[in-house]
């Protein structure tokens, strides 16, 4: 029935994968040559036939049909148009279940290297505008987006194990040579189970995950903007490329790009919290259900990239206000740990210390020991707001940055 055919079909959601799909099914064809199941001849006309559908695929000029249930039937019908002997050859000992296992991994290595590279633009971004600023008194963010990145790695290394051999469930019969597959395409591992492997989407959660800590902590970076560029505080200047006027207010200048920034992490929880909804519950093996896996997963990688590419070019257009940064710190009472502090380094314990400022403050008779300038100066520890240790973390986020650029790059698949 065309309703249901409608309704089961996710050509719409899993084209995201051709790419993926086609690489797997080349691995998959040179490795059947390896195991000698195919010949070097019908290896040949296979990848031909494969060669041709990519690059139809990368054009635009695939035309899809409507028996098309998803991309690896859309793939395969092709191949079958240009060579039907070698789309009968390419799925021996191959199910769709793992196919699309496989598939999904290869996507979620590719998504997890983006991300890396789109923190690294952020980070090189922030430890920019630190080091230019760093005698300035203003909040970090460099150091949570790292750990991000970290994340995104080990997603990236969760999504390492080939599931290609598993079949349906229970493997192969056939001598398939699955290190081949596995060499192919640069995993290093094989997955250790069959019925797990095409059911596992634990590497998919970890994706997910690592794309909702990247954006909480856009929306931190943005609801700081968005109050920086009020008038109340005027810390900031919002370059005309990163601001919208007003509709009504002639002078008025929207953050809209913070603003959304903090309202599009909503998007990456919804998107994790429906793909764990998704895998709640589900028995071992492959399961329909699982078809509801990527359209949440994509959306929350896509969203993670636009988030990250409009936030770098936030934080590169942020014009600071010297004179209003300064006249925010002038206030002695800001000073007040700074003054209990001054009185346990000349022997008082700290808790009388602190009583002794505290009333002093709140009877207005506080007298700070020195300028925030001075107070910054004094904070001189690793991890402290000294300019120099300022300068020091931005050159070391810029050398992190760097390297997570080499790490996205060796781990390319072309």
């Amino acid at each position: 029935m065309p309703e249901l055919e409608r309704f089961t079909s996710s050509l719409d959601v899993d084209v995201e994968l051709a790419e993926y799909d086609v690489l797997g099914s080349l691995a998959h064809a040179r490795a059947l040559q390896a195991a000698g199941l195919l010949t070097k001849e019908q290896l040949r006309r296979v990848e031909r036939g494969l060669k041709t559908v990519g690059r139809e695929l990368e054009s635009g000029k695939f035309v899809f049909a409507d028996s098309d249930e998803d991309i690896h039937t859309a793939v395969e019908r092709r191949l079958g148009e240009l060579d039907a002997d070698a789309a009968a050859r390419l799925h021996t000992g191959r199910s769709r279940n793992d196919q699309v296992a496989l598939d999904l991994r290869l996507y979620c290595r590719a998504a997890a290297a983006a991300i890396v590279e789109g923190l690294a633009f952020v980070v090189e971004v922030l430890a920019t505008q630190a080091r230019r600023h760093a005698d300035w008194p203003m909040p970090g963010y460099a150091e949570p987006l790292l750990r991000d990145a970290g994340r995104a790695i080990n997603a990236h290394e969760a999504a390492g194990e080939l599931p290609l051999g598993a079949g349906a469930l229970a493997g192969s019969t056939l001598p398939l040579d699955r290190l081949a597959a596995a060499r192919e395409l640069g995993f290093k591992r094989l997955t250790q189970n069959s019925v797990d492997a095409v059911s596992d989407r634990d590497f998919a959660l970890d994706l997910a995950y690592a794309c909702l800590s990247v954006g909480i902590h856009l929306s931190r970076l943005g609801e700081d903007v968005v109050l920086w560029a009020s008038a109340e505080f005027g810390f900031v200047r919002l370059a005309d490329e990163v601001a919208t006027g007003s509709s009504l207010m002639p002078h008025k200048r929207n953050p809209d790009v913070a603003e959304l920034l903090r309202g599009r992490s909503g998007r990456a929880l919804g998107s994790l919290v429906a793909l764990a909804t998704v895998l709640k519950g589900l028995p071992l093996a492959y399961d329909r259900d699982l078809q509801e896996d990527k359209r949440a997963l994509f959306d929350a990688v896509a969203n993670c990239l636009e988030c990250l590419e409009a936030a770098a070019l936030l934080v590169s257009r942020l014009e600071f206000d010297r004179a209003r940064l300064e006249a925010a710190v002038a206030d002695p009472d800001l000073l007040a740990t700074d003054t209990a502090e001054r009185l346990v380094a000349a022997g008082r314990p700290f808790r009388e210390a602190h009583l002794e400022v505290g009333r002093s403050v709140l009877e207005g008779g506080h007298a700070a020991p020195w300028d925030a300038v001075r107070s910054l100066q004094m904070r001189d520890q690793e991890g402290a707001p000294h300019p120099r240790r300022v300068a020091q973390a931005a050159r070391r986020a810029r050398r992190q940055a760097e390297a997570l650029r080499r790490w996205t790059k060796q781990t390319s698949l072309h």
